[in-house]
């Protein structure tokens, strides 16, 4: 399994970024997909999630109504659409997949919003 986190950088508060995870190495359009996110000193927090075929999507609140994710099983791509970006939105952003027992993560990207 493998996963590449892109689209990550630097933007003012108030913009927009869009993130993309690319897979590999297992059957993508099977499996749930999530993206964390960790700042300094703070655990990795769940930022959303999103159902195999696309049609169910989870947030965690804070994100609600300004963050969208998405996926293309065509092109085993998973996509997180920022908007409205806070400094609080700053983090290392990780893509994931979990098999039933084995949780899998990228390298990261680095999101960071300046005020």
């Amino acid at each position: 399994v493998q996963l590449v986190e892109s689209g990550g950088g630097l933007v003012q508060a108030g913009g927009s970024l869009r993130l993309s995870c690319a897979a590999s190495g297992f059957t993508f359009s099977r499996r749930a997909m999530g993206w964390y996110r960790r700042t300094p000193g703070k655990q990795r927090e769940w930022v959303a999630s999103i159902a195999s075929a696309g049609g169910s999507t989870n947030y965690v609140d804070s994100v609600k109504g300004r963050f969208t994710i998405s996926r293309d099983n065509a092109k085993n791509t998973m996509y997180l659409q920022m908007n409205s970006l806070k400094p609080e939105d700053t983090a290392v952003y990780y893509c994931n997949t979990w098999d039933g027992s084995i949780d899998y993560w990228g390298q990261g990207t680095q999101v960071t919003v300046s005020s």
